[in-house]
């Protein structure tokens, strides 16, 4: 008998031992995201997708190390849009540029686009691409796309890889933005790259106006609205570029109006207390839509008036940012609403050409008597996401780190992976990044930047500037020395720059700036109906611009709040019940 149970009892420890060494078996790389991440051996679909959402148990007990490269190398397919002033070296393209060598040579990962289309074609393309089912493994989604592709099930759950991999930087880009966080997770579950929460600041519309025809023709920086209407009349009537002909307009927009950052017209509805694209607090308290309130209909109205007197070009219907980025280099244009980076283009490009040409930078003006408030848009309305069929949900994340430590870490090369000048030729590494997407500046941003580079150039000391730094630094004391290819850099980051405009915007936020009362994930009616009403509200408000009667707007605001406009706002509200709670 007691030979018996030593018998069954050393069956069991058998049994377990067993049991114990298939698990570290799995552990060590044949399933799942994390034993994936050293030797590149490619999970299942299904387990792939559970453990980027699971990284608990042995796993977890384990350290993993987030900056393995993949042996043998693996392929991520991508997708992207083409904005107009992207720049290549000789030879380069998206798939062979400075990033996707160190992707490959660092991490092992060879990136492989199956399309690219220009930016404003890039949503109607993706939604195509939705629809079929022929998604990439990382692609840059808007708002209602994230919220259509979730409901489907069709992103992979990164709460897991982004907990395992993220480098200290990653976590901390992302973290220091709550908000748009959140607005990226859905039932407690991370499935997509939220965007910059500060991200406010570059799409303010700051006033640029060509200085050096201002000086011609005895005009002062404007404090009013009325001075400003003054300057743009002078720049159509005076020929301030003095070749005899009457070729030059007064202010640049482009057929998007409030989109895009550069020859914006939201500087003219902000002017007049409207916020076209915002959510903003109504009169009684709810919030209400921006696009629909009667102080949009007089800011167009405002505008159909300043197209009639040939202020602006009779063509805006028909040109995008880089048309009108060519009317900018070819001294057609005098005055700009547009983003803090608008000095590198497209007014780089006018200084370049142009020896004579200088552009000062201001804050906007108010038509109403009272102080102008910039829209500030915390919608958060681009994300990064993963195909939830993507076998290596983590190699993201890893692209991400590696992103941040060569923009912002102890690798950071800003002539290899940011900006690079050469001649009167701008090339901007950064926008061949695959991960465009990525959560807050995670050293403090460019306005950080901004204060170093001027405290810096006022102590003629670099010493404490670190390479992305001294890279603006340098391109500064260049222009300062007559170099005016580098003039962009002095006009965002010096000190009579977009950065001190902002800086004085910023003294007191709660005044200057409207922000929007919505910033979570799109609501129902919002996924479904948006986009259309976009389309409907751009349409109205630029056929009144060119002149249809201003009553087209009431029919606009009527059909709006009938076709889904009423609904959202009522989901809107509803949001917004919940987050006071």
């Amino acid at each position: 008998m007691k030979h018996t149970k030593k018998l069954v009892l050393l069956a069991l420890i058998l049994v377990l031992a067993l049991v114990t060494a298939c698990s570290k078996s799995n552990d060590n790389g044949n399933g799942g995201a994390n034993g994936n991440a050293g030797n590149g051996t490619a999970a299942s679909n299904d387990e792939a997708t559970n453990d980027a959402g699971d990284t608990s148990g042995a796993n977890a007990a384990e350290p993993v190390d987030i900056n393995a490269k993949y042996d043998p190398a693996i392929t991520v397919t991508a997708v992207r849009d083409q904005d107009a002033s992207i720049a290549f070296k000789e030879g380069e393209s998206f798939d062979s540029n400075n990033w996707t060598k160190a992707y490959q040579d660092e991490l092992g990962i060879t990136i492989k686009h199956n399309w690219i289309v220009p930016s404003d074609q890039y949503n109607a393309k993706l939604n195509v691409a939705i629809a079929s089912g022929d998604l990439p493994d990382l692609f840059k989604v808007n708002g209602s796309q994230l919220k259509q592709l979730v409901d489907a099930g069709l992103l992979a759950d990164l709460t897991g890889v982004y907990e395992t991999y993220a480098s200290d930087l990653t976590k901390n880009a992302i973290e220091s933005g709550p908000l748009a966080k959140a607005a990226a997770t859905f039932d407690g579950k991370l499935m997509a790259i939220p965007p910059d929460e500060s991200g406010y600041e570059g799409g303010l519309n700051l006033l640029y106006l060509r200085s050096d025809w201002m000086k011609k023709l005895n005009l002062t920086t404007p404090a009013t609205w009325a001075e400003l209407e003054t300057i743009m009349d002078a720049f159509v009537n005076q020929d301030p570029d003095g070749n005899g002909k009457k070729d030059t307009f007064g202010l640049a927009i482009t057929k998007d109006l409030y989109k895009n950052g550069v020859a914006e017209s939201t500087g003219v509805f902000n002017a007049f207390g409207s916020h076209p694209n915002i959510w903003i607090e109504g009169a009684d308290g709810s919030i209400v839509y921006g696009g629909i309130q009667p102080e949009t209909r007089t800011a167009l109205a405002k505008l159909q008036e300043m197209y009639k007197k040939g202020w602006i070009d009779p063509e805006f219907g028909v040109k995008d940012s880089g048309k009108v980025g060519e009317d900018f280099t070819n001294n057609r244009i005098g005055v700009n609403f547009g983003a803090l980076w608008n000095p590198l283009w497209p007014l780089q490009d006018s200084v370049t050409k142009n020896p004579a040409a200088d552009w000062s930078v201001s804050t906007a003006v108010s038509a109403t008597g009272s102080p102008l408030q910039y829209s500030a848009d915390l919608s958060f309305n681009e994300f990064m996401v993963v195909n939830k069929d993507m076998k290596n949900p983590e190699a993201f994340i890893k692209l991400m780190n590696f992103a941040n430590d060569k923009l912002y870490g102890g690798e950071a090369d800003p002539k290899v992976f940011h900006s690079e000048k050469i001649g009167d030729k701008q090339y901007d590494h950064f926008k061949m990044n695959v991960v465009r997407v990525g959560g807050s500046n995670p050293i403090g941003g460019n306005f950080g930047h901004y204060k170093k580079v001027t405290a810096a150039l006022s102590a003629n000391d670099p010493a404490g500037l670190n390479p992305e730094q001294k890279d603006y630094y340098d391109k500064i004391v260049a222009f300062n020395g007559g170099d005016r290819t580098t003039w962009g850099t002095m006009r965002v980051f010096g000190p009579e720059s977009a950065y001190s405009t902002i800086e004085g915007v910023y003294r007191n936020k709660e005044q200057n700036l409207k922000f929007t009362k919505f910033y979570g994930a799109p609501t129902k009616t919002m996924a479904a109906k948006k986009s259309t009403l976009d389309k409907m509200q751009l349409e109205t408000f630029t056929k009144i611009i060119l002149g249809s009667p201003i009553e087209g707007f009431d029919k606009f605001v009527e059909d709006w709040k009938k076709l889904g406009g009423d609904q959202m706002t009522q989901e809107v509200n509803e949001w917004a019940a919940q987050q006071s709670k």
